[in-house]
């Protein structure tokens, strides 16, 4: 098991490469993370969702994505709560305090999605959650330490040297936890060192000296990182916009953006320069295209738009003939109404939309999940994606759809077709249906391969590893599974 000194130091990425490189010994790999919180999701085999973070280690381990990876998902919706998703279900929204005082209740389902995977597994690797040493946090736990000693997994604590202070968060991990759950620690591991390795020699020493594990690394930077999904909306934080191209695409950073990687296809075109938006900025006038992407809480992001101008900027891109793509929530946005008569996302009620589509929306508690497939109406070019939303979407435009998906309609387009909405997560990887969609509206586009691309930076991340990692060391410290 992985777990780090704190939130982004790079569990998710080590984990990944790590099931690449095992999986390219002939070992049978499967990632697991007990308990995620995050809004960019995957679809699974089985029918459920997952964190994406455990999606693409699946990816990397060379087999499908499947709910026991990610037993519970956490999908916050307030400050203060999230949706709860058990085996890949929705099974309600709870407050953060009630879920801390509940979660211990889905222990059972937690070690049963790990025996699953075990079972059919040579080695399964472990993502812990946040931080190793939140001590506040550890009682009913079932993301870290509580679910180790459930388990009895050996774990490995990952530091990140590019914040500073490494030494002191690694040394101090085993100092403020509780004695027992130390005992479950058999190693240390530097990441994302940049320079000469050989000046941290003397660090690595003092690390295992204090804690009495060896420590692995350090593990150099990997630069190619960005070219993966990522699962973290910090990812989207960057001050300069993606990509120097001409073709500026806009997108406002909306409080509950999900699904984000559905923009990373675009941030892969040189010809394209996308512009995330942070609030408090306007949404810039030489924005070619405005995609609204996906959310975890329609009504309450569509205030949060109104509130940044972001709605002005908008109808003034589309009175100026330019291009509007909404995405599943954002969808939901370019229609007329919002309802959610049962209070799904907050407080029940119904929202003015943006009124670029004739479309309305009412939430329901059933959630579409589902891989999908077929063709966009406009050139007929073959698209696949995923569906996962709640609610359903009517009204006139629906009779212009965005595309034919088996033999049924799917999304909308306006009557002046500079509008378009869609449930389809993920059509943007798809080279031929990007490429196409991008020149009709001016840009310059490339050869792209972004799937591809995506196979390529996993082998290079496991080369990465191979290079500063002992993995046979490594691998010598995973236990076989005490079975229950």
């Amino acid at each position: 098991m992985f777990m780090g000194t704190g939130s982004d130091v790079g569990k998710s990425l080590i984990v990944a490469g790590l099931c690449r490189a095992f999986s390219r010994r002939g070992l049978r790999v499967a990632p697991f993370k007990p308990q995620n919180m995050s809004n960019n999701a995957a679809v699974t085999e089985d029918g459920g969702e997952i964190g994406r973070a455990q999606a693409l280690q699946a990816r990397a381990a060379r087999r499908p994505p499947i709910t026991a990876m990610n037993p519970v998902l956490l999908k916050p919706e307030q400050e203060t709560g999230a949706q709860v998703i058990v085996r890949g279900k929705r099974v309600g929204s709870m407050s953060a305090r009630d879920y801390f005082a509940r979660r211990g209740e889905l222990m059972p389902q937690v070690l049963g999605g790990f025996d699953e995977l075990a079972a059919d597994a040579d080695l399964v690797l472990i993502e812990g959650a946040g931080s190793a040493s939140e001590v506040n946090l550890r009682g009913n736990d079932i993301a870290n330490f509580g679910f180790a000693r459930a388990a009895d997994v050996p774990v490995v604590v990952i530091g990140d040297i590019h914040r500073g202070g490494v030494i002191a968060s690694l040394v101090g991990t085993f100092a403020v936890i509780d004695p027992e759950d130390a005992k479950l620690i058999v190693a240390t591991l530097i990441n994302r060192f940049q320079g000469d390795p050989s000046l941290f020699a003397e660090g690595k020493s003092f690390i295992a000296e204090r804690t009495g594990v060896p420590c692995f690394g350090p593990v150099l930077h990997f630069a190619d990182a960005a070219k993966l999904p990522a699962e973290d909306v910090l990812a989207l934080e960057a001050k300069t916009p993606a990509g120097k191209g001409d073709f500026v695409i806009a997108v406002p950073r909306l409080p509950r953006i999900s699904n984000f990687d559905d923009l990373d296809p675009l941030k892969g075109e040189p010809g394209v320069k996308l512009a995330i938006v942070e609030p408090g900025l306007p949404l810039p006038r030489d924005a070619d295209l405005i995609v609204l992407p996906g959310s975890k809480a329609t009504r309450s992001d569509l205030e949060a738009l109104r509130r940044n101008g972001w709605d002005v900027d908008i109808l003034a891109h589309h009175r100026a003939g330019l291009p509007v793509f909404g995405i599943c929530g954002g969808y939901q946005m370019l229609g007329k109404t919002v309802a959610d008569p049962d209070g799904l996302e907050g407080s029940p009620g119904t929202s003015a939309g943006l009124g670029l589509l004739e479309v309305d929306t009412v939430l329901a508690p059933i959630k579409r999940l589902g891989l999908a497939s077929g063709r966009d109406a406009a050139m007929g070019i073959e698209l696949s994606g995923y569906h996962m939303h709640m609610g359903e979407t009517v009204g006139p435009a629906c009779a212009s759809p965005f595309a034919v998906i088996g033999n049924r309609p799917e999304g909308a387009q306006s009557a002046d077709g500079l509008v378009t909405g869609t449930y389809l997560h993920g059509v943007f990887a798809a080279d031929a249906f990007r490429s196409a969609f991008l020149a009709r509206r001016g840009a310059e586009v490339s050869a792209l391969a972004y799937e591809a691309g995506i196979e390529k930076t996993l082998n290079a991340l496991a080369d990465h590893l191979e290079a500063d990692l002992d993995l046979d060391a490594l691998l010598a410290l995973a236990q076989p599974v005490a079975r229950r």
